[in-house]
């Protein structure tokens, strides 16, 4: 375990007046991405990696937040774009960004999320059983060869939730190295001729503990020096996936990207020496350089203090969303800062509760001033990923819009709010 200095609180935040009139003009639930604090992400995680290594990539893992908006800023900041399903290919199509500059990535891609994204042009599928290793022979030819990326389970175990831990053995994600299916994939791969450039891992994501990364990226390095002993097939590509946590609340301290990247860049070259230095490495970071971007509004409806058991009383603060606009809490008991839009020092520990038929816990325990009242704005930090991409209509609630900050101090929405007819868009009667 590494101990981390304190990090500066980089978050994004509104000021009073700018919430205020956004949650005016947009409404509320409203998600606020700030496009200058996301473009300095993007550019300080890529500097960083290319400081540690010089021929280092970034690949933007769109799952975190797709909305077609950040995905142009992402292309245009330098990074590929990771794309884990057809639907994800086409936002990034949308986009302007070429398929090329793609990579294709799920666990059981269907035949027809192939034959499009190599239709397209695909630059990068990330493969990841055999099944799929025989699909592939009988979908490409000479012609038609993207770069094909064997996705591994280097049987790494990090510490995070379990629900976005990816890399320990037990995983349905790639092939697993220590049981040997790793090795059958790459003879097979080699056997039929395809074009294999190197290897993947993702250990998980919101790692505020570099070990885990470090432990995916020495093991990938090492199956690759193996894999050229072998077999004398040289890899040109390794990705370490994402990864650096975030800071969700003051409790969180994420390590600085200059040290987390020179971390694992020096733990793969441990394993490689004299590799050749045209070797890529790359990352997909997704979480890391667009979670602190962004917030969400929500207007205050009621506040009613109950009795609680082993407490005394709660008060409940109610919003105008709930786990349909952030379904976190209630999947992963994943923890958030809330800030009033007009500070205080008066402040009073509450739960904040959304108005769904479910307990709809959003934030509990969080301090907030006792004047708040209906018709009040709180802001709610570090939600510029998997919150909109997560989004439902559960109860038959409305999406929220998405808004966004440009450099210029204008705003305008890049995600309007759903209607009632596109939620009965779908029904046939």
């Amino acid at each position: 375990m590494v101990a981390n200095a304190p990090s500066l609180d980089t978050r994004f935040r509104l000021d009073c007046s700018t919430a205020t009139a956004l949650a005016n003009e947009y409404g509320t639930p409203l998600y606020v991405i700030d496009e200058t604090h996301f473009r300095e992400s993007i550019r300080r995680y890529l500097n960083a990696f290319k400081g540690a290594y010089r021929h280092a990539e970034i690949t933007y893992a769109s799952k975190a937040n797709s909305t077609i908006a950040l995905i142009r800023i992402a292309y245009e900041e330098g990074c590929a774009i990771d794309v884990a399903s057809e639907g994800e290919l086409r936002a990034a199509l949308k986009a302007g960004v070429p398929a090329a500059k793609c990579h294709l990535h799920g666990n059981n891609k269907l035949r027809s999320e192939l034959e499009f994204a190599i239709e397209s042009g695909i630059g990068h599928i990330v493969v990841d059983h055999f099944g799929e290793i025989e699909t592939l022979a009988e979908l490409l030819d000479d012609q038609t060869q993207p770069s094909l990326v064997l996705r591994l389970a280097p049987g790494v175990d990090p510490v995070t939730h379990a629900k976005i831990s990816t890399g320990q053995a037990d995983t349905k994600f790639g092939f697993n190295i220590t049981d040997g299916s790793a090795s059958k994939a790459v003879d097979r791969m080699l056997a039929l001729g395809l074009n294999l450039v190197g290897f993947h891992c993702h250990v998980g994501s919101q790692l505020l503990d570099p070990e885990a990364q470090q432990s995916g990226g020495s093991l990938i390095a090492k199956f690759a020096k193996d894999t050229l002993d072998r077999t004398g097939f040289r890899a040109s590509y390794l990705n370490v996936g994402g990864g650096l946590g975030v800071r969700y609340t003051g409790a969180d301290e994420p390590m600085p990207v200059v040290e987390y990247c020179r971390m694992v860049v020096q733990a793969m070259r441990e394993e490689l020496p004299g590799w050749p230095d045209d070797l890529i490495l790359a990352q997909e970071p997704g979480r890391s350089l667009v979670a602190e971007s962004g917030v969400t509004l929500y207007r205050v409806g009621v506040v009613k203090t109950v009795p609680a058991p082993g407490r005394g009383t709660r008060t409940y603060v109610c919003v105008d969303g709930g786990l349909s606009d952030n379904p976190r809490p209630v999947m992963y008991g994943s923890k958030y800062t809330v800030l009033p839009v007009e500070p205080s020092d008066d402040l009073a520990t509450v739960t904040v509760s959304g108005r769904h038929c479910e307990t709809d816990k959003l934030f509990e325990d969080v301090s907030l001033p006792t004047s708040l009242g209906t018709g009040d704005l709180i802001q709610v930090l570090c939600t510029g990923a998997y919150n909109s991409g997560m989004s439902s209509n559960y109860n038959r609630f409305l999406r929220p819009a998405m808004a966004i900050l440009h450099p210029d101090g204008t705003h305008g929405l890049i995600q309007r709010r759903e209607t009632w007819d596109d939620l009965f868009a779908r029904e046939t009667f």
